[in-house]
């Protein structure tokens, strides 16, 4: 979700100010994808490698995630919508940290849309943090190494019980993946749009969904 401070900077606004704009594009690209069916949704929403933003933005980001929490979780357990978090929540504040885990809590039993924040989030720290643990088991003798194939190495991922992205949408016109999901996204399709991600809809959501629609994948095959 790319371009929240270009979208600010354009409008003489300030970068948080461009970061709370985002928030409302949040909004409606989880309702309407709720509204189309789909099974999963996940949104970068925080890497560790933003923790080198200067420190005031870092903390203004974090209080919006605070009172984003407060303020919409209630609508999305009313929605039957499904948390999760892939990242590492110690490297956030406790409070906050605790409040993104009473959020996975509180809609457990949802069925609907999972919504699955990546926070604290880095691609390649997900991969070296499968191949420590598998390491320490086979270290320990409950594990084979020979016993280690794709299987169960996507077992030690953060969430393997979610399916690979079928679509990875990148906003703001870059056209890089930047460290997300680099196990998960093999055989994803890419959709990149020069829209800034305050600007995303409901409306772009479907625009993505349609050019995908319209790919044949082969997933390696003929």
């Amino acid at each position: 979700m790319d371009g929240n401070g270009r979208w600010a900077q354009r409008r003489g606004l300030s970068r948080t100010q461009g970061h709370r704009a985002a928030v409302e594009a949040i909004r409606s690209t989880v309702r309407r994808a709720s509204e189309l069916g789909l099974r999963c949704l996940s949104l970068f929403a925080f890497s560790t490698e933003n923790l080198q933003r200067p420190h005031d933005e870092v903390e203004s980001i974090f209080q919006l995630f605070d009172e984003c929490l407060q303020r919409e979780m209630p609508a999305l357990r009313a929605e039957n919508v499904r948390v999760e978090i892939s990242g590492d929540l110690a490297l956030l504040p406790d409070e906050l940290g605790q409040r993104f885990a009473e959020a996975v809590e509180s809609t457990a039993h949802n069925r609907g849309l999972t919504v699955n924040f990546c926070v604290m989030y880095s691609g390649r720290h997900e991969i070296v943090r499968a191949a420590r643990l598998l390491a320490e088991e086979a270290a320990s003798g409950a594990l084979r190494p020979q016993a280690i194939d794709a299987r169960l190495f996507t077992s030690r991922l953060y969430h393997p019980e979610l399916p690979d992205p079928d679509l990875l949408i990148r906003t703001g016109g870059e056209l890089r993946v930047s460290n997300f999901m680099l196990w998960q996204l093999a055989y994803t399709e890419l959709y990149f749009t020069p829209t800034l991600w305050p600007d995303f809809t409901g409306h772009e959501l479907e625009l993505a969904i349609a050019d995908y629609q319209r790919r044949e994948r082969r997933f390696g095959r003929v």
